[in-house]
């Protein structure tokens, strides 16, 4: 029970661990297929993933082994600002590890070797799981996820529910991927969100983040009364433990947040392909307008050739520059 352990020190941090038999499992066969993909591309030189990619996802299972097998999730329970530690890890530190190390794009690449690579974009490309990786569905679980297992009764079932706990660790780990998927991976999957979608994305995501941080920040009265009610006796109070709970996830998730964006303006900023930043449906308007205000000629109206770059052409260049010597010339 919480209530038998020692108070929270580096010590027992570094000393304090219980087996999570069932996350172990999956990190180990999430890692053997990993790997097992790897080692076939290289055998058929097919090209899938650089080694900083492998680094992430590996770095993402060991992080994931560690939170859930360490101090840290052994007095989840007993402190709410370690729970809220533990919910940021696996929400946000080992999903972004995990999409960054592109592991559809290795199963595509293994396929591939295989001749099983259309078989694999069929069922990526497949209506439910676009359905599932859309951009707005991840957000939309990611949000719900912070709010109803932080503004609801939710933590309270919990400490009456050991499955609930594995399903809430779960939970976190599966938004927080599906959120991410499209914000930061480039998988083979359906959707392709422009730079500029994905900051959006990222502000839209920091609003339940700092909904429930201020939420839990600024309460004045015990909001988990059963979980609370098995605080050893050296813990904070219950209302102070929510606040400081309420500032960490207020300062650290919306700081994690802020590095996304950052990542992201940065690839927006240096991007230098127009598609990449607007989108293909907005680029794809921005050029048709633009040749279309641009004639080749002083009154050819002829539509610009498909692989014409109206951004770096010379011919489209001197038309511009006759466009703007027409609209100069006197009436």
């Amino acid at each position: 029970m919480p209530s038998t352990l020692p108070p929270f020190s580096w010590h027992a941090l570094l000393h304090t661990w219980h087996a999570q038999p069932a996350w172990t499992a999956f990190a180990a066969v999430a890692l053997a297929a990993y790997v097992a993909g790897l080692v076939t591309c290289r055998r058929h030189g097919v090209r899938s993933v650089n080694a900083g990619r492998v680094a992430c996802f590996v770095a993402g299972l060991v992080v994931l082994v560690l939170t859930v097998s360490s101090a840290i999730d052994v007095y989840a329970m007993a402190l709410f600002w370690d729970h809220m530690v533990e919910h940021l890890l696996l929400i946000m530190v080992v999903p972004a590890l995990l999409v960054l190390g592109h592991p559809l794009t290795v199963l595509r690449a293994a396929a591939e070797t295989r001749g099983r690579a259309d078989r694999v974009d069929r069922v990526l490309r497949s209506a439910p799981v676009a359905f599932v990786t859309h951009p707005a569905v991840g957000v939309a679980v990611y949000a719900g996820t912070i709010v109803g297992t932080h503004l609801t009764g939710f933590m309270d079932a919990m400490a009456q529910s050991s499955w609930l706990m594995g399903a809430e660790q779960v939970l976190y780990v599966g938004s927080g991927y599906l959120f991410l998927l499209t914000l930061i991976g480039y998988e083979p999957i359906r959707w392709r969100v422009s730079n500029l979608a994905r900051v959006a994305l990222v502000l839209l995501a920091m609003t339940p983040d700092t909904v429930v941080g201020i939420v839990l920040l600024q309460t004045d009265t015990d909001l988990f009364p059963v979980m609370e009610g098995a605080h050893p006796a050296w813990a904070p109070t219950p209302v102070h433990d929510l606040n400081i709970g309420g500032g960490l996830m207020w300062a650290a998730g919306d700081g994690l947040m802020m590095v996304l964006g950052i990542v992201v303006i940065i690839a927006l900023i240096s991007d230098q392909a127009q598609q990449s930043v607007l989108g293909s449906r907005l680029e794809s308007i921005r050029r048709r307008t633009l040749a279309g205000q641009v004639a080749r000629g002083d009154d050819s109206q002829a539509p610009l050739a498909d692989d014409i770059d109206v951004d770096d052409d010379d011919a489209m260049l001197d038309a511009y520059n006759q466009m703007l010597a027409r609209l100069n010339r006197p009436s």
